[in-house]
């Protein structure tokens, strides 16, 4: 069987390549359709994505740096807007600055000023959002509830008596499987939003937050509360088996982005029929968003068509070819809100309203090296539950990243 790359060259075909982690399911539906409209505009180019299936994992991260180190980068590849691009390719030189194709686009007249801060470095911007996610919701088996007459929390004390009330009933009141350690610092994540609010959270990832302080001292100690009501052998799961207990009635709530409602979607679950959702723990108001961005290497092979792939990557038309299909909602704000369903419109109401803040988790707050350290010590506290250790060591690692003084 001929490759891709021999396939398009026997055909005449110029090989675009890209790098997104886009490779299975809705999300590869999604990106096919960015494709399409891509190809559609630009004949005699063919967009060939060189991930493999799981491109997320390790190894083909690094097959990614190995290309880009050696001098062989795709023509554009897909990251976190934010630090986790700043810190890897920005500062090293290996991206192009994107603000002129911004200022011919117009991209900064629809697009919110928080997300342009977040994909702005030193004044200019490197990546061009394409779909976002909200990071703080909590999801909740409507039959459990409504059963057991109570309301879906919004606030930390209408949490804790929700759960006391299903605890009592013998309901595990909270799924959490944790076992890829991401997981639980998603959720410290979002207890940490509700605790300090916006200005305190953002403060986090710059120094003007102390994690010696009193605000993330309760925030752990509510941190630990929320622990208690999770199943007991979360270790052993993942985000994707948290939200089947919703569906399979062994749970009421459970806490992760909005990719949740996919997984709810595509299991014959329909919002405000069989699940529904509230912002996670008082955090009404914010949103953290996770967006996913295509930046251009420097020596890009075929740098003007990936300047076109960027072009309708940051279009309405691109944005509402591929967020509906993928399951995510727009980076730009003037996306057509009928072109969504369920959950979606709501979210995008939101995005649009709320105060926008970065996810340290998924990559946009927070250098990778950071990130790596914040997972390892939230999941050391899920286990000794020892705040003053935590506090230490959270604050070490926000000083040797350089984030905190």
């Amino acid at each position: 069987m001929s490759s891709p790359g021999t396939r398009v060259q026997a055909r005449g075909l110029v090989r675009l390549e890209i790098f997104s982690s886009w490779t299975w399911g809705s999300e590869a539906e999604g990106l096919k359709a960015l494709v399409q409209a891509y190809e559609q505009r630009h004949a005699g180019v063919e967009v060939v994505n060189v991930a493999t299936a799981g491109s997320a994992t390790t190894n083909d991260m690094a097959i990614l740096t190995a290309r880009m180190l050696g001098g062989n980068p795709p023509d554009s590849f897909q990251a976190h807007g934010g630090e986790e691009l700043a810190s890897t390719w920005v500062t090293s030189g290996y991206v192009e600055p994107l603000t002129p194709l911004y200022e011919r686009e117009g991209w900064a007249a629809v697009l919110p000023k928080s997300l342009l801060n977040i994909v702005t470095y030193k004044g200019d911007q490197y990546s061009v959002p394409v779909s976002v996610h909200r990071g703080n919701v909590l999801w909740y088996n409507k039959k459990i509830l409504d059963e057991n007459k109570l309301a879906p929390p919004t606030s930390w004390d209408e949490f804790f008596k929700v759960a006391s009330a299903l605890r009592a009933k013998g309901i595990t009141s909270l799924a959490l499987g944790d076992k890829n350690k991401w997981e639980a610092a998603h959720l410290f994540e979002d207890v940490l939003l509700g605790a300090l609010g916006p200005i305190g959270y953002r403060g986090l990832w710059n120094g003007k937050t102390s994690w010696t302080g009193d605000s993330a001292r309760r925030a752990l100690q509510t941190y630990a509360r929320v622990l208690d009501y999770a199943n007991p052998d979360h270790a052993t799961g993942t985000w994707d088996s948290a939200a089947q207990m919703l569906i399979d009635g062994k749970a009421a709530m459970t806490v992760m982005g909005d990719w949740a409602s996919g997984y709810f979607n595509s299991h014959g679950w329909a919002p405000g029929v069989d699940y529904g959702y509230v912002p996670a723990f008082g955090s009404a108001g914010a949103f953290i968003v996770i967006s996913a961005a295509f930046s251009l290497p420097k020596r890009a092979p075929h740098r003007e068509q990936a300047l076109n792939w960027l072009r309708v990557a940051g279009s309405k038309e691109g944005q509402e070819a591929l967020n509906p299909l993928k399951g995510s909602f727009c980076a730009r704000i003037d996306c057509d809100p009928t072109k969504f369903d369920g959950y979606w419109q709501s979210a995008g109401k939101d995005y649009v309203k709320n105060v926008l803040v970065p996810s340290e988790v998924h990559g946009s707050a927070a250098p990778p090296a950071f990130t790596v350290a914040f997972n390892d010590i939230v999941s050391q506290f899920v286990s000794n539950r020892d705040v003053v250790a935590a506090q230490s060591e959270l604050q070490n690692a926000c000083s040797d990243n350089k984030m905190c003084p």
